[in-house]
């Protein structure tokens, strides 16, 4: 059984589910209606604090749904500190492996915002975004935390 919170964000407004006492996902729209529970009501108050600037990491159980190369991906996006940056190349190099495939763990991101795979870069430039508004979204969240100072 999972439960569904959503929080009004400067990037769309976001629902937050939790299972098993850890989020399992972050999505953009409403699809239920609300059920927190205190993990939920957490998640809550933590996107809420980043959103306003005064959270740079958070503190949450997290089980994003993957296979092990994107769950070692997914560690590899955590381990990235607030308004820093990495390129496609920088983690590849790190997992032994190539940009694509970076990328493509990247996109499947369950939980994007609070794994953060907005920090991600190619080399050449913004690279993609699969969150709602692409592009337009990831330049928000880096200029949120000020990672990426030729946006601003």
């Amino acid at each position: 059984m999972s439960d569904v919170v959503h929080l009004d964000t400067p990037v769309g407004p976001l629902e937050i589910e939790a299972a098993h006492d850890a989020i399992v996902r972050v999505g953009w729209g409403r699809r239920r209606d609300p059920s927190p529970t205190p993990l939920l009501e957490e998640a809550l108050d933590q996107l809420r604090r980043y959103f306003a600037g005064d959270l740079t990491r958070f503190d949450l159980p997290l089980a994003p749904a993957g296979n092990e190369f994107q769950q070692s991906v997914f560690r590899e996006l955590l381990a990235i500190p607030y308004g820093e940056t990495r390129t496609y190349g920088d983690l590849a190099a790190r997992l032994s492996t190539f940009g694509q495939p970076i990328g493509q763990a990247c996109g499947a991101n369950p939980i994007p915002v609070i794994i953060p795979c907005h920090r991600v870069l190619s080399a050449g430039g913004l690279g993609g975004y699969s969150g709602e508004g692409g592009s337009e979204t990831k330049i928000a969240l880096l200029k949120l935390e000020g990672g990426f100072p030729f946006l601003l």
